[in-house]
């Protein structure tokens, strides 16, 4: 869970209840107690008021609340329609975070639009060609190693079905030819390297930062694709 995630998951335990101790905080967030104190200060520094009760724990301000979200119509439509093409142009990781997402979302919908939603979502298909293939789970994992400009490993197949290990300092993904494609710095070639995520057999991330310093754009790369856009 990175820090904003964190940040947003503490607020939402003190609004949960009158009081909360910091152990119980770096409980559920496994973080020290030391941290806690810095979260705390994070969110008071981003006009959240939390104070605190010797004996007791942290509170928020009484007073203080997150006014819900709120969507019309054409908003909660527009989302039920991604969740449609998340399912079809995604795999299994993202699928599965966007579903979180949204049940998220219906929440704090009303229930006339939940209703109305339930009744569209039968009525919006998709249909893919016999080719297109998102039966693997690595896309969230991918993204997350892009973003935090961390190496990942893992097994290739070739469309000669040769496996081999690769090395990879990736810089971005790219759908084309009716599939996604991890675009990354491969250190056995010491080159560009276009991997396609269906063939993408075992994924493994690390801690370990990019030991190249400068890498070419995705829409530099882009130009190089031999696709007509």
């Amino acid at each position: 869970m990175n820090r904003i995630d964190r940040l947003f998951g503490i607020m939402t335990q003190l609004q949960s209840k009158r009081f909360v101790p910091a152990e119980k905080i770096a409980e559920r967030f496994q973080i020290s107690v030391r941290t806690v104190y810095r979260d705390i200060k994070a969110l008071n520094e981003q006009g959240v008021p939390v104070s605190f009760e010797p004996t007791k724990g942290y509170f928020i301000v009484n007073g203080y609340f997150i006014p819900p979200v709120a969507f019309n119509s054409e908003e909660a439509n527009a989302l039920l329609l991604m969740e449609s093409v998340v399912y079809a142009f995604t795999d299994k990781s993202i699928q599965a975070h966007y579903s979180n997402a949204v049940e998220k979302i219906k929440a704090v919908l009303k229930y006339s639009q939940k209703e109305k939603l339930e009744q569209l979502n039968q009525k919006i298909k998709l249909q893919l060609p016999p080719c297109f293939q998102n039966d693997y789970e690595y896309l969230s994992v991918l993204q997350e190693s892009i973003s935090a400009m961390t190496v990942v490993q893992f097994d290739y197949k070739n469309n000669k079905n040769e496996v081999s290990q690769r090395t990879v300092e990736p810089i971005g993904l790219i759908f084309y030819a009716m599939g996604w494609h991890l675009i990354g710095w491969c250190c056995l070639r010491q080159d560009y390297r276009d991997f396609k995520v269906a063939r993408i057999l075992k994924v493994q991330p690390s801690n370990r930062q990019f030991e190249k310093k400068v890498h070419i754009s995705v829409n530099d790369y882009m130009k190089l694709l031999p696709v007509d856009y």
